[in-house]
């Protein structure tokens, strides 16, 4: 027996305006957030990568928070009004797989992005940018820096774009009895798009591992976003995940 159409809702039509607007707020957010953590070390003496590369991450991710709850408030209350999840789950919170997929997905991106090092049986400093290496007086700003991460990176990416999309290009994916906006994926492509630098830092299986890893959590992220209606579970499982691969590459540095 066929579903009816009504209940499969509107057909999805990819648009060029709204998705050329959801890359520019990326732009905006990611470039804008870079600009303005530099511009606050010059004017305000905040750190600078080389003088304290966890401290320049704090106000980056600071200035990328304030730029997506700024866009956010503009599109909600001029042109596009709708929920964009800054509120406790008022339903299912999805907080219990958010933090298991955070642990899973913590060990799986550690085996990508610390192979080279894993397989060496080397994990002096593995994968830090030269001349950044961890410190154990640094180890709790950034284990402070990895709980911050969910928030400010889940508010302007999650909340900001797939909210946006799903507005201006509705339209469901249906998988056997999973469902979800089209929104969500389209959203996932970009977010895997801006780790697509490391293609140039790191050999191409590696990186194709990150692009890998990056859209699955992005569209993961994405459905507990729109089937709890709040970023919580979204930001939860990313700090959560960003904290067990942190704290494995500590270990195994020997710093912890």
């Amino acid at each position: 027996m066929s579903t009816p159409a009504a209940a499969i809702g509107p057909p999805f039509k990819l648009r060029v305006v709204p998705l050329l607007v959801a890359v520019g707020l990326t732009v905006a957010v990611v470039v804008g957030g870079t600009w303005l953590a530099f511009l606050s070390a010059r004017l305000f003496h905040t750190a600078l990568p080389r003088q304290s590369l966890v401290r320049w991450l704090f106000v980056q991710h600071t200035f990328m928070l304030a730029l997506g709850l700024l866009a956010i408030a503009i599109l909600k209350f001029r042109f596009v009004p709708a929920d964009y999840g800054l509120h406790w789950p008022r339903g299912k919170t999805y907080i219990g797989p958010a933090i298991l997929t955070g642990v899973l997905f913590g060990g799986l991106m550690t085996l990508v992005d610390y192979a080279p090092q894993l397989l060496a049986h080397n994990f002096t400093h593995a994968g830090w940018p030269p001349g950044y290496p961890p410190q154990k007086a640094s180890l709790w700003h950034w284990v402070a820096f990895d709980i911050y991460v969910g928030p400010s990176e889940e508010i302007p990416t999650r909340a900001l774009l797939v909210t946006y999309l799903a507005a201006t290009m509705p339209g469901k994916l249906h998988f056997g009895r999973f469902s979800m906006n089209w929104a969500g994926i389209i959203a996932a492509v970009i977010f895997a798009l801006l780790h697509a630098t490391s293609f140039f830092v790191v050999s191409w299986p590696q990186a194709l591992g990150q692009q890998v890893y990056a859209f699955v959590l992005a569209v993961i992220y994405a459905y507990w976003l729109e089937k709890s209606q709040s970023i919580a579970a979204a930001a939860i499982g990313h700090s959560v995940g960003d904290l067990v691969e942190q704290l494995i590459a500590f270990a195994c540095m020997g710093l912890i």
